[in-house]
């Protein structure tokens, strides 16, 4: 019941970064300077917004971070409940993460460019309890360099197995190098991806909808690949 291996789940790991950004640049852009995936920058944030510096948010930073926690508990309790019954739980992870999102989609729609400040609270504690759900989704998968919600390591392990870095113990002169450079640059298109669209006046719930679709659709594809894998195995 576990998820596939090798290139099938690199390429499914780094379409979730990719959506990952895409999630980030509408919280911070949208939703008010606060991220529902990189909860590293919450931690700063909250401090920052807490010392009074920078006009930072300090209720929508809090709500985020709370509902991360919540959704990494949430993720851990349904994924080890379903894997102790040789059931597929990284497509049904997924399909409860679109499902989440799905939600937050509904919860941003109004008819203005974004949404008023009673319901950001909601969209980003809704998005942030699918990104803490991720997490553990990404830990269980334990594909290398490919957390799909941070890059910071993945960045450091690049420089450091690169010519530049020649730190064989971390990977110089294996395959690892491609693997962390599409993960870093999943992250960035992602990124780049939300924030264009947001920039062309899409509104942030249909790119919300957006990336429900294709967490959706990855869900469906991972458990054709697992039953495809059981029934090969009988």
């Amino acid at each position: 019941m576990e998820p596939p291996s090798g290139a099938a789940l690199t390429v499914i790991m780094v379409g979730l970064t990719v959506a990952t950004g895409v999630l980030d640049a509408v919280s911070f852009l949208a939703l008010g300077q606060v991220f529902t995936a990189t909860q590293t920058g919450n931690l700063l944030f909250l401090g920052f917004g807490i010392a009074g510096q920078g006009g930072l948010p300090v209720a929508a930073t809090a709500v985020s971070i709370a509902a991360f926690l919540l959704g990494a508990a949430l993720g851990a309790r349904l994924e080890s409940t379903l894997a102790a019954g040789q059931r597929p739980w990284f497509p049904a992870a997924l399909v409860a993460e679109a499902a989440l999102l799905f939600g937050a989609a509904v919860a941003a729609w109004e008819g203005g460019p974004g949404p008023v400040l009673g319901r950001r609270h909601v969209v980003v504690a809704l998005m942030a309890v699918a990104m803490g759900m991720r997490n553990v989704t990404s830990m269980r998968a334990a594909a290398p360099d490919l957390t799909t919600t941070v890059e910071t390591r993945a960045m450091a392990a690049l420089a450091s197995a690169s010519l530049l870095g020649h730190d064989k113990k971390l990977g110089y002169g294996s395959h690892a190098g491609a693997r962390r450079l599409a993960s870093v640059t999943a992250m960035f298109a992602g990124g780049l991806l939300g924030a264009g669209l947001l920039g062309l006046g899409t509104r942030p719930t249909l790119v919300i909808l957006l990336v429900a679709v294709f967490v959706a659709a990855t869900a469906f594809m991972m458990y054709g690949l697992t039953h495809g894998r059981r029934s090969n195995g009988r």
